[in-house]
């Protein structure tokens, strides 16, 4: 049976250039027909992966008190734990407990004309009870970056741009995020939706699964299993790049179905994306991929938006209504937070 996520090996962009060009070849097709594809030979150790998931299950293992004392409303930057059914996805609750880690960086004094979407810089919110939680999923963030800079730098030449094309939108200060997800079995949810239907809203996503399938990726008017494979991270490109390519490169709708009865799966996503303060610009593409380009999916319920700060944002508060309601209480009748 073939594959239809293809696997990709990262490490043949450094088996001379015609192994290159083959590569950068198949990560276009990979990106722009599936917009998913497994990720072999990023350079992250098996240990390196046990560690984060060992991390992760720790903190999942915590009394429900210590991490409800680090419950994500206590933070204007999305930062922080959320119970399961807490997040939304189109205004229904996703059964899956997480914890949301961003960049570490001072927060932005806020004045009357400070942009609102400047609120999401910020630290962190970290379990007093798990000191090791801070250096494993920090030393993780800083691996995954790495590989994700690799493929956006990868990206720009496969679509005949320079090589450091996306630099200047994310360079020195990108604005990453992970998370750790403990998703339960069906037993304690009553419901299949471990995470609805969407698209992610950066440049790419790195995402590190346990043994345990879950995700499922739409292709072709079908929902298509994306199942584990050792040693590997899923990528798919988000609506960033779809921006960018106008349409070209495609964010791919995904979802997470609920575990069966007794079955716990852990994941760790990683979504890189640009600057807050950056636009997003119009790559000019040649001819032949210029034609193919259909322009960014337009969807009147969940805009696009070429300011990032304004597209995270926007992102945030529809995910999140209760730390809308109290951080962001002054937004709520604005545009932004209806559409």
């Amino acid at each position: 049976m073939t594959r239809i996520v293809p696997v990709l090996d990262l490490s043949r962009l450094e088996q001379g250039h015609s192994e290159s060009r083959t590569f950068l070849a198949d990560l276009r097709s990979a990106a722009r027909d599936v917009g998913f594809f497994y990720l072999s030979g990023h350079g992250i150790t098996e240990d390196e992966i046990a560690d984060v998931l060992t991390a992760s299950r720790q903190f999942f293992a915590l009394p429900e008190t210590d991490k409800l004392a680090i419950e994500m409303v206590n933070s204007s930057q999305f930062r922080g734990y959320t119970r399961a059914g807490g997040e939304l996805t189109k205004g229904k609750a996703d059964w899956r407990e997480q914890l949301d880690i961003g960049v570490e960086r001072d927060a932005i004094p806020q004045g009357p004309d400070t942009p609102a979407w400047t609120r999401l810089q910020g630290p962190n919110q970290w379990p007093g009870q798990l000191p090791s939680l801070k250096p494993a999923l920090l030393a993780w963030q800083a691996k995954a970056t790495a590989v994700a800079i690799r493929l956006l730098k990868a990206f720009a030449v496969a679509l005949e741009q320079p090589e450091d094309a996306f630099d200047p939108i994310y360079r020195e200060s990108p604005n990453h995020r992970m998370k750790i997800v403990r998703y339960p079995g069906r037993d304690t949810t009553g419901d299949g939706q471990g995470v609805g239907a969407h698209k992610d809203g950066g440049f790419l996503t790195l995402l590190l699964q346990d043994e345990n399938k879950g995700l499922q990726v739409e292709y072709d008017g079908h929902w298509v299993d994306v199942d584990p494979i050792p040693g590997t991270l899923v990528v798919n490109i988000g609506e960033l790049l779809e921006l960018a390519s106008n349409g070209y490169l495609r964010a791919t709708v995904h979802r997470v179905i609920t575990p069966p009865v007794g079955v716990e799966r852990i994941s760790v996503p990683f979504f890189f994306s640009a600057r807050l303060d950056a636009t997003i610009p119009l790559l000019t593409l040649p001819e032949e991929l210029a034609g193919e380009a259909q322009g960014p999916a337009s969807d009147p319920d969940n805009p696009l938006f070429r300011d990032v700060g304004t597209n995270v944002l926007k992102s945030r508060l529809r995910s999140h209504p209760d730390v809308a309601r109290r951080h962001y209480a002054d937004l709520l009748d604005s545009t932004l937070a209806s559409t």
